[in-house]
């Protein structure tokens, strides 16, 4: 059914304006920019077909360009060029000229055709190796000499994947480098700690802040050794067996090994796996997801902490002047950037289970049902992964404490938390433990009483002043029920923290560490 048809022609035009209200201001310009290409019809298809936000709505453009078909493509046509050139240096009889072809066409490609080709041929490479072939006619014999599908996709997948961690890293060190900076601000205020979500003792706004640093650290080292593991597949032929290029110099197995060497030198790796059926082993994208979901529970698990946290109002995410929280009730301040992130996060998690079932269902050498899973998968990860780090970051940014919701908090627990230190008083002061334990026992069910059934403020302290028992303490008080007097050693604790392990993590990202993440959307 042709649906431009139901829209008569002012209509059209409004859908047009109106759609282009739901994308981002990158989206918008890109249409714009293709506006004098396509007519208004044209245009409004656009938003008449299913685009994923991953790319339409939220992710960077670097990451969005990092698994373009551009970026894919192009990518091809180097592996082809580093092939060439590294057989040429290695005896085949391949010319300079048809290597200056392949160089200077790179970026040539004309999608059209290869489209065209691909729906004749039903093969992406043999349809890509053509258009590659008709812009570059004298390379066109040695184009792909020796090689298989897999030694262009799989390659390029390496390399793609390899490029996300690098385009990931700086971004997880920014994050880390903002909370550090609000840990070190905030490690001596006292703040309820909780377990169970009850409250249990105290702890600092600092402190919890490094809980989730450690966790971002633990996510940096984990992408930074799934980046550093990454092999190239390299130059293995049909099956991994490496025969078709045996062929090529004539049984020279050294040749045959200083060509895998040599491509895998030209696309920036430093080691190729020695052995392999038609692709690298599934289990690497498994390695690599599975590092991607781990940091997916982090992000999610610190995000749950500040909309808590928000729902006692002792903690805020950057709110902008103008942002609505509710269409219904304007007074509310919801943490749509907490929730973004934990709603993308659950999609980061899941996304494990693909290369999982990949792996396990390989069939001997290779079995082609990964192609279109990975095609998925593999994208929606790093897509994913870049737009919770980089909501993540904007959130750090702009964290907000209310010091004074955060201590009438603390005040309203901490009497029956400082039980014990009145008790430790009056045994000093020459009072019966079990006798003092009783009577702070009687006086801290009737507090609570008052505070659960008639909602009034804890005054356990001031049932103790008013208690004459507890006469030969009544001085210490005040001093006994400090906040300050219950965080234990937190303050040392982050500065120990950050600089022993935070700041040395990021030193290596320390060119990297600059700039903010203003939110489209």
């Amino acid at each position: 059914m042709d649906f431009r048809k139901k829209l008569p022609p002012m209509n059209r035009k409004k859908w047009n304006n109106d759609s282009q209200k739901l994308v981002s201001p990158k989206s918008t310009e890109m249409m714009a920019a293709n506006t004098h290409m396509m007519g208004d019809i044209e245009v409004q298809e656009e938003f008449m077909k299913y685009r994923s936000p991953l790319t339409s709505r939220y992710a960077s453009e670097e990451m969005a360009f990092n698994f373009s078909e551009r970026k894919k493509f192009v990518t091809w046509r180097r592996l082809w060029t580093w092939l060439a050139k590294a057989e040429k240096t290695l005896g085949l009889d391949i010319t300079d000229e048809q290597i200056a072809q392949m160089e200077t066409n790179l970026e040539n490609i004309d999608f059209s055709y290869a489209a065209a080709e691909e729906k004749k041929v039903r093969h992406d490479v043999m349809a890509h190796i053509h258009t590659f072939g008709k812009c570059c006619p004298k390379a066109e014999p040695i184009i792909h000499l020796g090689a298989t599908s897999a030694y262009v996709g799989d390659n390029t997948d390496l390399i793609v994947m390899r490029d996300g961690f690098d385009i990931l890293l700086p971004k997880v060190a920014r994050c880390i480098h903002r909370l550090a900076t609000f840990a070190a601000e905030h490690k001596a205020v006292p703040c309820l700690a909780y377990t169970h979500l009850q409250p249990a003792q105290l702890t600092t706004v600092g402190k919890r802040a490094c809980l989730w640093i450690q966790e971002l650290l633990m996510d940096l080292r984990n992408l930074e050794r799934a980046r550093d593991d990454l092999r190239f597949r390299g130059v293995k032929g049909t099956t991994g067996t490496q025969a078709s290029f045996l062929a090529l110099f004539n049984g020279d197995g050294d040749k045959v090994d200083m060509l895998d060497k040599r491509v895998t030198e030209l696309a920036g790796f430093k080691k190729h796996f020695t052995i392999c059926g038609q692709t690298y082993s599934r289990k690497v994208d498994i390695d690599c997801l599975n590092t991607l979901a781990s940091l997916g529970a982090s992000v999610h698990k610190m995000c749950t902490d500040i909309r808590l946290l928000a729902n006692f109002k002792e903690i805020e995410e950057p709110f902008e002047k103008d942002q609505v929280g509710s269409s219904a009730m304007p007074y509310k301040r919801n943490p749509m950037r907490s929730e973004r992130c934990c709603a993308l996060s659950r999609h980061l998690m899941c996304l494990i289970q693909d290369p999982l079932m990949t792996a396990s269902t390989q069939w001997m050498e290779r079995t082609l049902d990964d192609s279109a899973n990975r095609r998925v998968c593999l994208a929606e990860a790093f897509l994913t992964a870049d737009i919770v780090l980089s909501t993540l970051q904007n959130i750090t940014e702009g964290l907000v404490i209310y010091h004074k919701v955060i201590e009438r908090r603390v005040l309203q627990e901490l009497p029956f938390m400082a039980t014990e230190n009145v008790i430790m008083a009056m045994v000093k002061a020459g009072g019966n433990r079990q006798e003092c334990h009783e009577q702070i026992r009687v006086l801290s069910q009737e507090a609570a009483l008052e505070v659960k059934q008639h909602g009034r403020d804890n005054d356990l302290v001031d049932r103790i002043k008013k208690n004459q028992y507890f006469t030969p303490i009544h001085a210490e008080l005040d001093s006994l029920l400090h906040p300050s007097s219950f965080i234990g050693r937190c303050p040392d604790q982050v500065t120990q923290f950050l600089q022993e392990e935070a700041n040395p993590a990021l030193k290596i990202y320390s060119d990297k560490l600059q700039g903010t993440v203003e939110l489209n959307l």
